[in-house]
């Protein structure tokens, strides 16, 4: 699976148990929700510092986030 679509579906899974919308996670991380939007359909990757905002508006650590990730791309990958 690639990168980008492994962490957008993370990134929307954490987004919704936190009841957020794209909105307020925007908000929250100083991102545009459209910019939220892309990521969450894996059209784009995130730079190092987006990673870092988005984190912390979801209270977890970027190595959290980043272990869900990887998860998500072996879990896909297993599926094969």
């Amino acid at each position: 699976m690639d990168a980008a679509i492994a962490f957008g579906k993370v990134l929307r899974r954490l987004r919704e148990a936190a009841s957020l919308t794209q909105e307020q996670l925007g908000f929250e991380a100083d991102l545009r929700r459209t910019y939220v939007s892309i990521l969450e359909l894996g059209q784009q990757q995130p730079s190092l510092t987006t990673i870092l905002k988005i984190a912390q508006a979801l209270n977890c650590t970027p190595g959290k986030l980043l272990d869900l990730v990887l998860d998500e791309i072996s879990l896909k990958n297993k599926k094969r």
